[in-house]
This record gives C-alpha cells, sequence and structure tokens, in this order.
C-alpha cells in the first residue's frame, strides 16, 4: 500500500513538474511603456494613500538593496573617510553643550549640522550594515526624541537673530531635516515611537498661525521637505487632519510656481525646493505644479545651465551675466539635486530625473571630494583650472578659499555631502504598483524584494555591471521557487537602440529612448536577464554659451585630462573664515591640498566636419583592481581627440580660467593630440570647449 502511494505520489509530482517546466519555458511578455502604471496598488510596500496620486515607482526599505562595485566602493571610503570621522572634527557635532545632544534643546550650538550630517551617516550605517554607525546614531536619535517639549516641538529652539518677539516661532528647518533622519531610522528599527513623536510634532505645526510660519529665509525657501515628511506620515497613518497640515505649509511656503522667476536664486535652495510643487501635487491633483517643477528645472538651466553635468553655473547664488562654465555649485546642490531627482523618479515615472540624477552623480559630483573622500570643495565647476586658497570674488561669488580641498571647511557642504552616495544607493532599485520591481540607476548590486500576488514571494536580483563605463548589464534572479512578476528596465533618453535578452534569447521589441522596457514573466532561479545599452559619442553644442561644446560617451561627459599637482596645507590655516573644529581635531591627519594644473589647459577642439565618431579614438583599459573608477589614474575610459593650444585664453585678473571665446576660434597653433578622461574624475578640468579652427 505505501509503495502504491509512493508511486501515486511521484507521479503527480513528475504531472505538477511538467506542468511548472512548460509555464517556465513560455515566452515572457515583452513591452515598452513610458512608466508604470498605477491602476493597481502593491501589496507589500507604502506607496501613497488615498486620496494622494499613486506614485510610479516606491522606494524600498533600508536595506533591500546591497551595493556593490564602485558604489560599494565609494560608500567604504565615504565610511573611512569624511563623513565616518566627521564626529571627531567638526565642532558642530561636538556633544558637549550640543543643543540637539542635551535632551532638551538647550546647549549654545545646533542648528542644520547635526541633522544634515545624520541624514547621510545613519544611511550610509543601515545600507553597510556598520555596527559602529548604527550605535552612534541611535545615540543621537535617542536624544532627539528626549527633546519633544508637551506641546510637540523638538530640537533647539533656534530662532531668528533679528527677532526679540516672546510668542515667535523657532526655525523649523533644521528640524525638517531631522524628520528624515528619524524617517529613515523608522525604517530601518520599525521603531513606533517615530510615529507617535512625528504626530505630535504636526499637531503642535497646525497650531502655529500662518502668520508666524515658514516666515523665516531658509524654512520658507525649503517648506517642500516639511510638505514630504508630512505625507510620509500619512501614509504610515491614513490621518486625515495631516492632509489640512499640508496644505497649511504649501501656502506658507516660498512661490516655486512662478512662470519666469525663482522666489530666490540660492543654489541649494532651488536644487531642493524646485520639487515642491510637484510634491504638493499629490494632494492638488492640478496639473499646473507638476507643470511648475518642470519649468523651474528648465528656467534655471536655460539661464544659468547651458553647461555639461546635469547642474548650472551659480556659485551661492546666481547672478546675472555669470553664466560661464566657470561658474561653479555647491557639493550641497550636487547632493540635493540628486535627492531630488530621485524622488520625482517616484511621483512622476519619468525617465529624465534618472538620466539628470546619473548626470550629477557621474560627471559633477565626484570631482568636488577627494579620491579618498577625506575633503571636499564648497564650489566645483565644468571649467575649473585652479583649485586653490585664494579669494576669487567677484569673478565668484563667495569671498575666501572656497576652491580648496578641506575637510574643516565649508559649514553646510561639510556635513550635507554625506547624504550624495547612501541616498543614491538607496534608489538603485524601486517597486512598482504592479507587484514588480524596476532598475532605477544602474549599479552592480544586489536586491530583495517581494513581487507578484503572494506574501511568500520573495526573489533576490543580482545586476553586474561596470556602468556607467560599461554599456553591459546582467541581472541574475534568484528565487526559491518559480514566480510571476513585472520587471522595468529602464531605457536612458541618450540610449537608441537598447536592447535585451532573456536566458540568451534576444526580445523582439523597439525600446525607445526615454521609456521601460517591462518583462512580464515566471521567473525562475537562475534565469539571465541581459541588458545592452548602446553608447556612442555625441557632442553637445551649448550655442547659448558661446557656441561651445561638450563631448559625450552614453551617460559619461569628458574634460580635457590636465595634470594635477597637489599642495598639502594646514586645514585649520586654510579653513573658509566660518568653519569651527574641535580642539583635538588634527589637521595633519586631515590635510587640505590646492591643486594646481601642471600641464596646458587652454585647448580649443578641432571639430573637421566629420562623422562625429571618427572625430574621437575610445581607448579602454583595464578596471581598476581596487573598484574605483574616478581617478586620473584608474579610469578605464578615456578619449583621444585633437584641439590646438588658444594663447588669448589664460587665466583672468581674479586667477580664474577666463570667459569662453566665441566659437569658432581662429588660431595659427600646430594641431596637437589631446586626451579626454570622464569628468567625475577630472578634479580639474575643461568640459565646455571651446572649437578651434
Amino acid at each position: 500500500m505505501i509503495a502504491v502511494m509512493r508511486s501515486v505520489f511521484i507521479s503527480l509530482g513528475l504531472l505538477i513538474f511538467s506542468a511548472e517546466l512548460t509555464a517556465q519555458q513560455s515566452n515572457p511578455e515583452v513591452s515598452v511603456v513610458k512608466y508604470p502604471a498605477t491602476t493597481s496598488v502593491n501589496h507589500f510596500y507604502k506607496g501613497n494613500k488615498s486620496p494622494l496620486l499613486p506614485l510610479h515607482f516606491i522606494k524600498l526599505p533600508i536595506g533591500s538593496i546591497k551595493p556593490e562595485g564602485w558604489i560599494l566602493k565609494y560608500l567604504q571610503l565615504q565610511r573611512d573617510g569624511l563623513t565616518g570621522h566627521l564626529g571627531e572634527i567638526s565642532a558642530w557635532l561636538d556633544k558637549k553643550n550640543n543643543a540637539w545632544f542635551s535632551g532638551n534643546g538647550h546647549g549654545d550650538h545646533g542648528w542644520e549640522e547635526v541633522p544634515y550630517w545624520l541624514k547621510g551617516y545613519g544611511d550610509l550605517g543601515y545600507i553597510l550594515k556598520d555596527e559602529k554607525i548604527i550605535a552612534e546614531t541611535k545615540l543621537w536619535i535617542e536624544k532627539v526624541l528626549q527633546s519633544q517639549r508637551p506641546d510637540g516641538y523638538f530640537g533647539p529652539a533656534v530662532y531668528d537673530n533679528e527677532k526679540h518677539d516672546a510668542n515667535a516661532v523657532p526655525d523649523l528647518w533644521p528640524n525638517m531635516i531631522m524628520l528624515w533622519c528619524l524617517q529613515s531610522y523608522y525604517d530601518y528599527s520599525n521603531d513606533t515611537r517615530v510615529i507617535a513623536f512625528m504626530m505630535k510634532y504636526f499637531k503642535w505645526q497646525l497650531t502655529v498661525p500662518d502668520d508666524k510660519l515658514l516666515k523665516q529665509y531658509w524654512e520658507n525657501s525649503r517648506g517642500g521637505d516639511n510638505l514630504y515628511s508630512i505625507y510620509w506620515l500619512y501614509n504610515h497613518t491614513g490621518e486625515k487632519w495631516l492632509l489640512d497640515l499640508a496644505e497649511k505649509i504649501h501656502r506658507n511656503t516660498a512661490n516655486w510656481s512662478q512662470q519666469n522667476n525663482l522666489p530666490n536664486w540660492h543654489n541649494v535652495n532651488v536644487a531642493q525646493c524646485f520639487r515642491e510643487p510637484a510634491t504638493y501635487y499629490m494632494q492638488a491633483k492640478d496639473s499646473s505644479y507638476l507643470y511648475a517643477t518642470y519649468n523651474d528645472f528648465y528656467l534655471i538651466r536655460n539661464l544659468y545651465g547651458q553647461v555639461p553635468g546635469g547642474m548650472f553655473g551659480a556659485d551661492e547664488n546666481a547672478r546675472k551675466g555669470y553664466d560661464d562654465p566657470r561658474q561653479a555649485v555647491e557639493t550641497c546642490g550636487m547632493v540635493e539635486q540628486m535627492s531630488s531627482d530621485e524622488i520625482l523618479a517616484g511621483i512622476t515615472g519619468d525617465v529624465m530625473w534618472a538620466d539628470n540624477c546619473e548626470d550629477v552623480a557621474f560627471n559633477t559630483y565626484p570631482a568636488a571630494v577627494m579620491p579618498d573622500f577625506k575633503g571636499l570643495r564648497y564650489l566645483t565647476a565644468p571649467n575649473m583650472v585652479m583649485s586653490d586658497g585664494k579669494n576669487h570674488s567677484p569673478g565668484l561669488q563667495n569671498e575666501g578659499p572656497y576652491l580648496m580641498m578641506n575637510p574643516f571647511s565649508s559649514r553646510c557642504c561639510q556635513h550635507n555631502h554625506a547624504q550624495g552616495w547612501p541616498y543614491y544607493a538607496e534608489h538603485l532599485w524601486m517597486a512598482t504598483p504592479d507587484n514588480g520591481i524596476a532598475a532605477i540607476l544602474y549599479n552592480s548590486s544586489t536586491v530583495t524584494a517581494k513581487v507578484g500576488n503572494k506574501r511568500s514571494n520573495e526573489v533576490m536580483l543580482k545586476q553586474t555591471t561596470h556602468y556607467p563605463f560599461d554599456e553591459h548589464i546582467n541581472i541574475e534572479v534568484d528565487a526559491a521557487k518559480p514566480m510571476e512578476f513585472p520587471l522595468y528596465l529602464r531605457v536612458p533618453d541618450w540610449c537608441k537602440n537598447a536592447s535585451v535578452s532573456v536566458n540568451g534569447k534576444p526580445v523582439e521589441i523597439n525600446a525607445l529612448p526615454g521609456t521601460y522596457i517591462r518583462i512580464q514573466n515566471l521567473w525562475k532561479q537562475g534565469d539571465i536577464v541581459e541588458l545592452v545599452l548602446p553608447m556612442r559619442i555625441t557632442v553637445h553644442e551649448w550655442n547659448k554659451n558661446k557656441n561651445s561644446v561638450s563631448v559625450n560617451y552614453g551617460p559619461l561627459t569628458f574634460s580635457l585630462k590636465i595634470d594635477e599637482a597637489y599642495r598639502m596645507m594646514d586645514s585649520k590655516k586654510s579653513a573658509i573664515g566660518e568653519s569651527r573644529w574641535q580642539e583635538t581635531a588634527d589637521p595633519s591627519q586631515w590635510p587640505s591640498y590646492e591643486i594646481y594644473p601642471a600641464s596646458m589647459w587652454n585647448y580649443g577642439l578641432l571639430l573637421n566636419n566629420k562623422t562625429t565618431a571618427n572625430e574621437f579614438e575610445i581607448v579602454k583599459r583595464n578596471w581598476p583592481s581596487d573598484d574605483f573608477p574616478f581617478t586620473q589614474k584608474n579610469v578605464p575610459l578615456l578619449l583621444k581627440a585633437k584641439g590646438k593650444i588658444i594663447p588669448e585664453w589664460t587665466l583672468d585678473k581674479y586667477g580664474l580660467c577666463d570667459l569662453l571665446p566665441q566659437s569658432p576660434v581662429s588660431v595659427s597653433t600646430p594641431e596637437q593630440f589631446i586626451e579626454l578622461i570622464p569628468m567625475g574624475a577630472a578634479r580639474l578640468r575643461i568640459s565646455a570647449f571651446p572649437v578651434v579652427k
């Protein structure tokens, strides 16, 4: 009898296996979409609750994504460098008499610096599972939770120094940043105290009269950060009064919905605040708000962003007439722009936001920090041939040593830079409303996520690539059992003729630039998706900036290779005037550097109206053994081109490379071969070239 039953079970098992095998061998359903549809609701991850408009992409919990390759190397450098050790250097992070660490809001220092740093520092620890960083983060979080007053306010009570009104409302800006720290901590720990804490704080905000709410400069500009946190809490609780508060915060925030103007032209404000209308659009459902965010993005770039690298030239504040590629942007502005792009990718589903995030991340941001991540610059420009400690004002708006690499300087960027790579790593993959998973930003990584229609369906996808230095991306499925779900693959707007294969079988698809390839399939262990994003050389002409040109290969922009001479300096003696450091901080362990050009930089590109691809020679080198491609020595890709020296293009009286000459430039100097390297590896660089003839 037992033998008969065993025979029956084996037969049934074979039938089931045969059915599964047949299903597994069926062809995947592949389509091209502008973005995921929002007609369904993800079963596993918190998107927007009704009546908010649904998200096209949903951020996964911290820890779902494990970075690998060069992004992991970057995070490790950040841990071992300035971010991981800033608590030992910065006076603003000194726990003694710190209003953020006192537990009651009292102290002689405490504004934006602690939450700026903690925002990235904590996430860095959660991603790397670094127990030391996590423990230090918890110390600060516990003090923040202790600081809540009976009325709901928390943290330091910072007021406008010009006001002495006893009924004045504290500056809410630093608290806006700390709310993000708390959300990340909740995401990691599921500590329900965070929910109760934020509920009490937002109930206090609801009691603040409109005529006293968000009236100071920074909080008024940046109310969108507060708004985003309100929606985060609403999505966790469903409390309807939070939507009333959201409307109140919006109407008291600076107006970022003007047609041809911005409330102010501070580069960091623009980079983070332009997303406020799109954030409020989720509640208002008025497309004019969404349009306003796009309008702000293009307005600043039309006026001051006729340059490569995804940013715009503002120094600290954009000024009329100062739009040359030598105008810079704060490191703060770079990481805030990346964060805005990541958020907007989720709200809109639009490929352009991920494209712009990569543009900044690959081309502008890496050169703003030292290769060992132990120093950074306040300002970095597309055309930058001197990185010294001199005052370059008024060529640059800022007066002081704002171009040198210094771990003790630039009070805001010193702390705020910490969010850049952790937030980027957290958005490599995102969930979709149809219980799928999307590759948003390409990088070697693994993601573990719940997918499909069953709660037991958890899949791990392993992405292997040297992108953006290579066009090949492989994704391997690790699944305990076959499971059906859609996989979305972003096709960047610069990419033509993208191709994909599943288990070695090419898929017939016309993947247009700026779309997503959607692959619905019954995925099984060992399935492999191969995506190829063909990269080609393109030349972008900046007609509004002297007809200068920049050279791209896929998502990478290339700069002239300028030999860099580093001069070590005392970080304390060469710091920006407002800098402060702890008494025990050792400048010999944390030196600053000036960087000078050790080769000619004033080249124009010689373009002979040939096919663009024939103007340049692509040279591919071995991938660096240390997984870090953003140095002149390590770059795995460079271009050879032809150029001529422009003798009249020299340093100006401010010590900056002079304004671009109008192209084409007639010169009699000899034609020479020049090398171009990825812009992100060029800490001195010419990225917007004059054209010579």
